[in-house]
């Protein structure tokens, strides 16, 4: 594993770098909203032998610098691909991304769908998800949900993000795109579990290519809780 700081504008952003470096794809991990790429130890290593592998802490987590910059999609997408092209990364990329982290990687193939050959969106965050998702939920489920934006950007921001990733999407894409829902989602009523399933199979449709996955026995993170499930996906993008 190589560990490196890059440069971007007037950030140092942290990145490890492992696995084959000619040829073949490269997989790039995004992780959910406040989360550092910690999140993807368990998944990474059984991909390495594989393709590329990259992780990355966004600017403000994990072992990166603090940022002043707006913590929107936008600017986040921009900055992973200026950290990628300061890596000289060419290879097509597979893009892994859960939760709000899954917002990112579907901005970054709308804006550069060249560049990009397949994504894994991992339960992640339906860019209507506070017209269509919250209203189900309980008062205190709502609270909690809007007092958790505290570690890069805010509310408002994250909200932006989800009105950016909307805007770009004017049509599908022409890549594999496999979504992993997880079945068993905490503090979830059997209604809001059942809209959150099909909001995900909704997901699927972004693309000519979609595919969609209920993990039954997972919660948020299926990462964590079915590790096996998310390495399977990548590997069968990479032999795609």
């Amino acid at each position: 594993m190589n560990e490196r700081w890059v440069k971007v504008k007037d950030v140092n952003i942290f990145v490890r770098m492992t696995g084959q470096e000619e040829g073949g794809h490269t997989v790039v991990f995004e992780a959910g909203y406040g989360n550092d790429s910690k999140v993807w130890d368990g998944v990474w290593e059984n991909v390495s032998d594989h393709a590329q592998v990259i992780l990355y802490d966004r600017a403000g987590l994990g072992r990166s610098d603090p940022t002043r910059s707006e913590r929107t999609s936008l600017h986040m997408v921009e900055e992973l691909r200026e950290v990628l092209h300061e890596l000289s990364i060419t290879s097509p990329l597979i893009l892994v991304g859960d939760s709000f982290g899954g917002v990112n990687i579907r901005l970054f193939a709308s804006m550069y769908p060249d560049e990009v050959a397949g994504l894994i969106l991992v339960d992640s965050t339906p860019v209507d998800y506070r017209e269509r998702f919250l209203p189900v939920m309980s008062d205190e489920f709502k609270i909690r949900y809007a007092q958790q934006f505290t570690l890069e950007g805010n509310y408002d921001e994250f909200q932006e993000s989800l009105d950016q990733c909307k805007s770009a999407e004017k049509k599908p894409l022409q890549i594999p795109v496999v979504v992993l829902c997880a079945g068993k989602k905490d503090h979830y009523s059997e209604e809001a579990q059942s809209l959150w399933n099909d909001m995900q199979q909704e997901l699927s449709l972004l693309s000519t290519m979609g595919e969609y996955r209920v993990i039954e026995d997972s919660a948020h993170y299926i990462q964590r809780d079915q590790p096996d499930v998310v390495i399977s996906a990548i590997k069968e993008l990479i032999k795609k």
